[in-house]
Formats: structure tokens, sequence, C-alpha cells
């Protein structure tokens, strides 16, 4: 079950758990919506996922949606792609991975604090075909 926090305690994660979060959902409303395309095979659906959940894709769509978000989603956005980790990405480079996971951030606030219009207009914005 889902448990809404308040902005506040959102604001207070540390802005890679927020970025944790929003890589399950973008991953699962992903998944969902090619699960209910017809005659969809798993292989097939794996890799169109990975097209649009891989940091590449990510950081293209934070940087077509950054001039729209809002004053709070931006400061959310900025503070996950300047945090540093002691992680490394597999399969992008370094400012991809920071600006995919300001995006991840985003998700995973909306998504924390029960925005869900907005949630849903962010990841449908990230789905678009390129």
């Amino acid at each position: 079950m889902r448990q809404i926090i308040s902005r506040e305690q959102a604001r207070g994660l540390n802005p890679l758990v927020l970025a944790f979060v929003g890589d399950g959902v973008q991953t699962l409303f992903v998944r969902a919506r090619l699960a209910l395309q017809p005659h969809a095979k798993s292989g097939a659906l794996h890799l169109r996922a990975a097209s649009v959940i891989r940091a590449s894709s990510q950081a293209r769509s934070a940087e077509e949606l950054l001039p729209e978000l809002t004053e709070e989603e931006a400061e959310i956005y900025r503070r996950a792609r300047n945090n540093h980790t002691a992680h490394r990405a597999k399969n992008a480079d370094v400012g991809d991975y920071h600006k995919a996971s300001g995006l991840e951030a985003v998700i995973g606030y909306l998504y924390l604090i029960g925005e869900d219009k907005r949630l849903e207009y962010i990841l449908n914005a990230c789905s678009k075909e390129r």
C-alpha cells in the first residue's frame, strides 16, 4: 500500500533516495503501459522499456521538461543532479547520469507527496517516442 508523506518530509530525504523511488515508479509506469499493448512479448517489451528508462533518454527528457518544472520541482532536480555519489553509471556518461538522477528524484518526490496528476504528466512526457 502506498504511503503519502508531507512535502517537508519528502524534501528532508536524501535526493538519491528520491531518485531510487522515482526509478521504481517510472519503471513500473513504463512496463505497465507496454504490457497492455496487443501481442506483447516479454523480450521485446524489455528492450522498449529500457530505451525509455536508460539514462540518456531520461537526460533528454529532463532537458525538455526543465523549463516546465515548478520552482519546487526544479530545486529537487538540482539537489539530485548535483549530489555526488560513489556509484558509477554503467552505460551512460556522467552528465546524463546526473540529469537522469535529477529527473528520477522529481518523479520520486511527486509520487511520495501524492501529486498524481503532475506525476502522470511528467511520466507521459518522459515516455514519448523519440
